[in-house]
């Protein structure tokens, strides 16, 4: 049996259908046609069905999915197997939460960078809770996020980073005119700056808001912390974030924090891993400078 087969297979689980797939690995869509279908033969059984426009996997083609990814990931040890297991090199993928990629992970890629120039590193800022499902199916290698998104159960394996304090922040201009976000039945003339819908921060504090009926002006939603941070600086809003990524802001003056009966509510920043993934030394070195970092331990 063709590994390419069976990578072709995997990666067309992943992309969910064969074009993609095919841009993905630079085939022409008739190569990733044949591979499936010489896969089939070898297996006697069909992997895929057409459902009106779409291929979509068999009752079958789901049996094989964890087959594959036992035999790719075996693959993928033998490629990594030297007998100097403290050489780090090969490819990593790895996704972060925005706050995390600005603003704790920067020394940690440095030293990996410094102990691993050999390796190749995958970096993708993502939502909380796209990097939980890439772990649950296998496109990440190592995620580090905030575990509040839950919902992984005993599919991941995960280390605690830190206890991370929130803090609601503004403009000192700003906070001078709305400075009271505890008294509750208000509607208040300021606009809430802030990611998009699935970030963690954000649900906490809108739905803060839900309970104290506090009513603001609008949502300005952006991906970016840094920019959200300039809109706060300039005047035009609010916004609520780990206190570690506006630590420096409010030292410094720019900006200011206001007071909310979220003080002393934190989330919990965490690198995690599928927990049947095989670990290489370059995942482990890792593993190690983020829980360093943080001045955790690995179990």
């Amino acid at each position: 049996m063709d590994l390419k087969y069976l990578n072709t297979f995997r990666v067309i689980v992943e992309e969910g259908g064969f074009s993609k797939a095919a841009e993905r690995l630079n085939y022409t869509q008739s190569t990733i046609t044949f591979q499936v279908a010489q896969l089939e033969q070898e297996l006697s059984t069909t992997l895929f069905e057409k459902i009106g426009r779409k291929m979509v996997l068999t009752q079958a083609g789901e049996r094989l999915i964890p087959y594959v990814d036992d035999i790719l990931s075996s693959v993928d040890r033998l490629r990594n197997f030297e007998e100097d297991l403290t050489q780090c090199q090969g490819d990593l993928s790895v996704g972060l939460s925005e706050t995390q990629l600005c603003y704790r992970m920067p020394p940690v890629l440095q030293e990996l960078h410094s102990q691993a120039p050999k390796a190749r590193l995958f970096l993708r800022s993502m939502n909380c809770y796209d990097i939980r499902d890439a772990l649950i199916n296998g496109t990440l290698d190592i995620g580090v996020f905030f575990e509040d998104v839950s919902g992984f159960g005993s599919t991941l394996t995960v280390y605690p980073l830190a206890e991370c304090p929130l803090a609601l922040v503004a403009s000192p201009r700003t906070a001078e005119q709305y400075p009271d976000f505890v008294t509750p039945d208000r509607e208040l003339a300021v606009s809430f700056i802030i990611n998009e819908k699935n970030c963690i921060f954000r649900q906490i504090f809108e739905q803060y808001l839900r309970e104290k009926s506090i009513l603001l002006a609008h949502t300005i939603e952006l991906w970016s912390i840094p920019t959200i941070k300039n809109l706060v600086k300039s005047d035009l809003g609010v916004t609520f974030q780990p206190l570690f990524a506006v630590q420096k802001d409010l030292d410094n003056g720019t900006l200011v924090r206001i007071p909310t009966e979220l003080d002393d509510r934190t989330i919990t920043a965490v690198c995690a891993q599928h927990k049947n993934k095989w670990v290489s030394p370059l995942m482990k070195l890792f593993l190690d400078l983020c829980t360093a970092q943080s001045g955790s331990h690995l179990l």
